[in-house]
């Protein structure tokens, strides 16, 4: 299941080693949920070092940012665990670390163990919910022949404490998407550490990322 945003719709452009333009966006909220005000078109920090955040301050030049992928980052593939009636996809290289998974449901996303995923470790209805509460996009699944990756929702950036952009049915132009990746909702690196940019992958953790 595939959601076509359309060119009608907000868009995100990554300016080279710079910020996110954002174009027409009308919801964006704050990390304590609160709507913060916008233009038609605005610019959103992802060096992490602008002193107005979430908004770039021009600070990316000044400090060096670099928006490339780095070599040693995670590699993008996307492994499938099938069990009796769902088959989990999971892609490490999108993976945002929020914990929605191996914190919600920690019988079937097992920490410290081979396989990781068992997908036969709790309720059909159960694994659904807490994939569908996954905001990278790293993880989908398939029943009866069907794959759903995607999610129907209204356009909205969300700014995470301490961590990255929640972005729900904005189009990323111009970016190349990892495998199995959702088009319609995923995470955006707003620390600058990000080894997969401009996709977060958790290095805000181990980078100590502050943007109270």
């Amino acid at each position: 299941m595939a959601t076509d945003q359309g060119k009608d719709g907000p868009e995100i452009i990554c300016a080279e080693n710079g910020p996110y333009i954002v174009a027409g966006l009308e919801s964006l909220t704050g990390s304590d949920g609160a709507a913060i005000p916008v233009k038609d078109r605005i610019a959103l920090c992802r060096c992490g070092g602008s002193a107005n955040k979430p908004f770039c301050d021009g600070t990316h030049a000044r400090i060096g940012f670099t928006g490339d992928k780095l070599p040693d980052r995670m590699p993008d593939r996307r492994d499938s665990y099938a069990g009796a009636r769902i088959t989990i996809h999971d892609n490490r290289g999108l993976c945002a670390h929020a914990g929605a998974c191996t914190d919600g449901l920690a019988a079937v996303w097992r920490m410290n163990q081979e396989p990781w995923i068992d997908p036969d470790g709790a309720a059909l209805e159960a694994v659904i919910e807490t994939i569908r509460r996954c905001p990278s996009g790293a993880l989908g699944y398939t029943v009866d022949g069907t794959e759903v990756r995607d999610q129907d929702q209204a356009p909205a950036i969300g700014v995470t404490k301490d961590g990255p952009y929640r972005v729900n049915g904005v189009e990323l132009a111009g970016q190349a998407w990892g495998e199995g990746a959702s088009h319609a909702h995923y995470t955006l690196c707003r620390c600058g550490a990000s080894k997969n940019k401009p996709f977060c992958d958790g290095s805000h953790w181990h980078a100590g990322f502050k943007a109270e």
